[in-house]
């Protein structure tokens, strides 16, 4: 027997409001635990054509003092973080 996915059922439940709060949620975590004791982490989400999608904005005030490699580093702390509830 071959697997088929539903599609139609799995594309509409990645637009649904609880999917989108869900997004915000996970985004939220992974910010709060890239951010640690200091840093400028946002985050912004929104529905798109066809799924909810969120992104973690990084670490500004880190950039103009230091640059890329420190704010990928907390980018990195803060996915883990966020796997680990």
């Amino acid at each position: 027997m071959r697997f088929r996915p539903n599609r139609n059922g799995i594309n509409s439940f990645m637009k649904t409001p609880e999917t989108g709060r869900e997004v915000e949620r996970i985004a939220g975590r992974i910010a709060a635990s890239a951010a640690g004791a200091e840093g400028d982490f946002r985050t912004d989400s929104a529905l798109g054509s066809r799924r909810w999608r969120a992104a973690v904005i990084g670490n500004y005030a880190f950039a103009k003092s230091g640059g890329h490699a420190g704010s990928r580093r907390d980018l990195l702390r803060g996915l883990d973080g966020a796997h680990g509830e």
